[in-house]
Formats: C-alpha cells, structure tokens, sequence
C-alpha cells in the first residue's frame, strides 16, 4: 500500500512565508501607535480633538491607554507604549535620565482647581492652595483624594507637604484610587472638596452643587510633556512613528490644534512647545 505524502511546492511554501512576512511588518501593522496618557487628556476630550488632526497630518492612528501618570510611565518602562504624554515633570526627568525615555519635550499646559460645594461649609475659598488645605485639614473638611500616583495626584500630594499637612489631612480624607471623572462625580455625589485638572473640570458635566474655589495660584500651574520609549530598551517599540507624533504635536500645527479645543468658548490648554 503507498503511503499519502502531502505535496508541498516548495516555491509556493517560499511565497506563503514571504507574505505572512511582508504582511506582519507591512503597512497594515505599522499604521498605529499606543500613547499611554493621562486621563485628564483622555477624559477632557482633548485627543478626540487633537488624534483625528494628527491622523490627517501623518496617516497614522493613535492607540490611547489613559493611565494615570505614575501607570503611564510604568507602562513604557515595560515597553508596552511607543510614546508617553503625562504631566508630571520631574517624574518625566528621571524617566528620560534613566534611559526609558529618548528626550522630553514641553508640549502644553493649564492649571489645577480645587473645587467643592457652592456654599465652601469649612471656608477654604481663595487664591492660596496652600491655606485651602490646611483650613481643610483643621476642619476635618471631605476631600477626595484620587490616590492613583497620577499627575493630579503627585501635584497634590506636593501641596499637602506644602501645607505641613502631609501626615495629617484630617478625618475627611479619602482615596479613591480612580480617574479624575469618578473622582468629581465622587466629590458631586458626597458635597466634597477635590484637587482637579481645569480641562477635565470644563467637560465635566456631572457638577451637581460643586464650584471652583481656589485658582489663580502660580503653585496651580500644570505642565504636560511627551516622550518616545527608548527603543535602546524595547527594540520593538514603534520609535520612528512615535517621533512622528512628538514632532507634529509640537509643530506650529500641532500647537494650533491644541490651542483650538474649547469648551463653551473657554480654552482649555495652552500650547507651550520650547519653553
């Protein structure tokens, strides 16, 4: 009896694996990048704004994982982005020292809030964050903390040391461990007080009886960075392609298009790429 041997051509096997070849390194697998990022880009609308402009720019689209920043940056340490865009500026620095990071450029900025119930029940309304926070601590006052090593968190958290309350915020304090949306819809829910970034706060639209209470204070003030993964870590990471987005996002286009996203009227960031 002879025995069946499957015929395999072996120019056609040869032309089988080209394609499977040319396929997972083509165009169909190169067209996208993944950002991790902050959830105050994601959640105050600006990359549904901004993405779609970049696209139009480049051909490329945009994967966004939106972290808080201290996730972020784990995030690409474990070469699981191709590009960062955070704010937390020394945590950024020593990103880029350590070699994760090729080189951080300043792309934006606005500035945080601290809002809670209309009628302010501990007084902490004015121009200093600092003595909003420790009127909060002495009262007891509910804050909600995001608890998230975000950016909004580690501004926070500054503020605190600042107020000599870093170790004693009171019996109202609370960690949520969540995004900057939960954490206002927390605070609306509750009748708490919040540290919270204005681009989110503008498309918030969950307010309830809450109102900005304190802004104006220079210590407020929130920078935003981008970064490309070092590929001298993760070879694979999409280097080329993530520098594509880095150079249009603070080309004179790219900031236009920042500047460009309003609420109502009212900007929500300011580009500031160079300074």
């Amino acid at each position: 009896m002879t025995s069946f041997k499957p015929f395999c051509a072996p120019a056609l096997l040869y032309k089988a694996i080209s394609a499977i070849i040319l396929l997972a390194n083509g165009p169909a697998f190169a067209q996208s990048i993944t950002m991790a990022s902050t959830t105050s880009t994601e959640q105050s609308g600006l990359f549904g704004y901004l993405l779609p402009e970049f696209k139009k720019a480049s051909g490329l689209d945009t994967k966004v994982v939106a972290l808080g920043t201290g996730q972020a940056l784990d995030m690409a340490r474990r070469g699981d982005a191709d590009v960062l865009f955070v704010h937390d500026q020394g945590a950024e620095e020593k990103f880029v020292a350590d070699g994760w990071g090729v080189k951080r450029y300043a792309v934006m900025y606005n500035d945080f809030i601290l809002v809670g119930p209309k009628n302010d029940p501990v007084g902490a309304k004015g121009k200093d964050i600092v003595q909003a926070l420790q009127t909060l601590a002495a009262a007891n006052g509910n804050f909600i903390s995001r608890g998230d090593k975000s950016g909004t968190h580690a501004a926070e958290l500054r503020y605190w040391k600042l107020a000599g309350a870093d170790a004693a915020k009171g019996s109202g304090y609370k960690e949520c461990g969540c995004g900057m949306g939960p954490a206002l819809n927390i605070a609306a829910s509750s009748g708490a007080y919040v540290l919270a970034d204005r681009g989110t706060w503008l498309n918030f639209k969950n307010r309830a009886d809450l109102a900005v209470l304190v802004e104006g204070d220079t210590k407020l003030f929130n920078q935003y960075g981008v970064m490309v993964v070092n590929p001298a870590k993760h070879p694979h990471v999409k280097s080329q392609d993530a520098q594509k987005f880095v150079d249009w996002v603070v080309s004179p286009a790219g900031q236009q298009a920042i500047a460009g996203y309003k609420i109502g009227g009212e900007q929500l960031f300011f580009p500031n790429a160079g300074k």
